[in-house]
């Protein structure tokens, strides 16, 4: 009988507990990773050193390598050594920017990575993309999904709290970029992938109307799951389409007109405010509104410190950042004033 539906890439392990990292030992024994045990560790510069010591007595005489930031040289650097070393597999254990290197590394290299994450900033924890910095800003490489992932809520729950809220302003503006590819649909003809918007929306609308926080493990377990199913969704549709729209062409813009002015997952969730102000969607805009507001993230631009007039020229800039990607954005196509506009009436209509 012929296979009638499409067989799914998924990871081979995903735990999301406290003291999920007492497994890694016995993932990293399983013959589907490496066969003879030859394993590489990869840790980043905040909490790796400490959970590297943590979980040594599972990991025998793994070779630990440290990863400096999250740019292509560092990723290069470390493919490098993974090549010389003839390992098996590498394990990731950090934040956003030690995950996206050492996915970039183990693809370098040709072996598959297990991602430990101490962190809930962005979905980079399962996606296919890396997203690293580099001498003309900071771009996105495709790379292979992590083979096995760990949240090790116990970690999570140490790590800085703006970096695990705004992992939340991330998977939220999923909401934002399924409008923008439905956009796509109906003005280009451009083809939707229905399982990964279901898997992206899934995944916002289990973090939306929560009233916990990170406090609370309960919504540190839904959080890391929807930012995982978030990457999932990516694997589906082949590309980021499902969980990046105009929200994120925005940030990008910010982060190359602007570098260092916030988080990844901060951005998102005022470009994902912002995309649904411009849609005069009143119901979604209060929501995601609501839902930063409620985990004490920025809204406004002023919130992460740039001018009114410095956001306009990131929107005016942001569709040059993913040419071809149609949304909210390049449908409207205001010009600056009108633009310059629009963001006067939304910091009016958020109130601050």
């Amino acid at each position: 009988m012929p296979i009638l539906a499409r067989m799914l890439p998924a990871p081979l392990m995903m735990e999301v507990r406290r003291g999920a990292v007492a497994q890694l030992g016995s993932l990293l024994a399983d013959s589907r990773v490496a066969t003879s045990g030859r394993v590489a560790v990869a840790v980043g510069a905040g909490q790796g050193d400490h959970i590297a010591k943590v979980i040594a007595p599972s990991l025998g005489e793994a070779q630990v390598f440290r990863v400096p930031d999250g740019s292509v040289d560092a990723a290069v650097s470390l493919g490098a050594d993974l090549r010389k070393g003839a390992y098996e597999a590498v394990v990731g254990i950090g934040g956003g920017k030690t995950i996206d290197a050492t996915k970039y590394a183990a693809s370098l290299a040709g072996i598959p990575m297990v991602a430990v994450a101490t962190n809930l900033s962005h979905d980079g924890i399962c996606s296919p993309v890396a997203s690293l910095v580099h001498e003309g800003g900071k771009g996105s490489f495709g790379v292979p999904m992590p083979l096995a992932i760990m949240v090790d809520l116990d970690f999570v729950h140490d790590a800085p709290p703006a970096l695990v809220r705004s992992g939340v302003g991330d998977v939220v503006s999923n909401l934002s970029a399924i409008e923008d590819w439905h956009l796509g649909a109906a003005e280009r003809g451009e083809p939707i992938d229905g399982l990964a918007c279901s898997m992206a929306r899934t995944a916002a609308e289990a973090v939306i109307g929560r009233g916990d926080s990170i406090e609370s493990d309960a919504f540190l377990t839904v959080l890391a799951e929807s930012l995982i199913l978030s990457g999932v969704a990516m694997v589906v549709a082949g590309s980021s389409r499902p969980t990046s729209g105009g929200d994120h062409e925005i940030l990008h813009a910010v982060d190359q007109l602007y570098p260092g002015t916030s988080n990844h997952g901060e951005l998102a969730g005022i470009g994902a405010a912002f995309c649904f102000f411009l849609r005069r969607d009143e119901q979604r805009f209060t929501q995601v509104v609501d839902c930063l507001r409620g985990h004490s993230l920025p809204v406004t631009p002023r919130d992460v410190g740039l001018s009114a007039e410095q956001f306009t020229t990131a929107v005016m800039h942001a569709p040059a950042t993913r040419p071809g990607r149609y949304t909210i954005l390049e449908h409207l196509r205001l010009s600056e004033s009108e633009v310059r506009d629009r963001v006067e009436d939304y910091v009016r209509a958020v109130g601050r």
